[in-house]
C-alpha cells in the first residue's frame, strides 16, 4: 500500500490515538498493541491466542475483521479534529489465507478523508518465524462524530 502524505488537523492526534486506544475493551481483550501511529495511517500487533482461535487452530476470522477494523479507524481518527470521534458505518473484508501465524500486523491507511466520511483500506498480515503473509484485505467508511456527548475520544 503506497503511504500518501496527510496533514493532521490536531497536532495531538498521536496522544488522542493513544488514549483513545487504551479505552478499548475489545483491543485488551486480543491482547493487542499499538505499533505505529502516522497521519492517515495506523499499525496494530497481536500475538496469536488460543483464545482467540476457531476449530482449526488459526486466528478467527472475527479477530482478524476486528482488529482491521480498528486499524483503519484508528488511521482515520488521526486525521480528524481535536473532540471529534470515529465509528466505522460500512465495511467488507477479503479474507485471502487462513490465519495461521505467532502473531499478526493489521494496517490501516486513509484512501481519501473528508470532513464527515472518510474511506480506508486495510492490510492484515500473519508472521511466522521471518516470514510475512498477506492473510486479509479490508475497505471500511469512517464517519466524523462531533457535538456528541456518548461518542468522543
Amino acid at each position: 500500500m503506497d503511504q500518501p502524505h496527510f496533514d493532521p488537523r490536531d497536532p495531538g492526534y498521536v496522544a488522542r490515538v493513544r488514549g483513545s486506544f487504551a479505552m478499548q475493551g475489545a483491543m485488551g481483550t486480543l491482547g493487542a498493541s499499538l505499533a505505529d501511529i502516522a497521519p492517515g495511517r495506523v499499525v496494530i500487533e497481536l500475538p496469536w491466542a488460543a483464545g482467540l482461535s476457531q476449530q482449526h487452530g488459526f486466528l478467527h476470522a472475527g479477530m482478524v475483521a476486528t482488529a482491521l477494523d480498528t486499524a483503519c479507524g484508528y488511521a482515520g481518527f488521526t486525521l480528524m479534529p481535536e473532540g471529534a470521534g470515529v465509528l466505522t458505518i460500512e465495511f467488507k473484508i477479503n479474507l485471502l489465507a487462513p490465519a495461521k501465524g505467532q502473531r499478526f500486523r493489521m494496517v490501516g491507511q486513509v484512501v481519501k478523508p473528508g470532513r464527515t466520511i472518510t474511506v480506508t483500506e486495510g492490510r492484515a498480515y500473519a508472521i511466522d518465524g521471518g516470514s510475512e503473509k498477506l492473510i486479509a484485505t479490508l475497505g471500511a467508511t469512517l464517519m466524523t462524530i462531533t457535538g456528541r456527548d456518548d461518542v468522543k475520544n
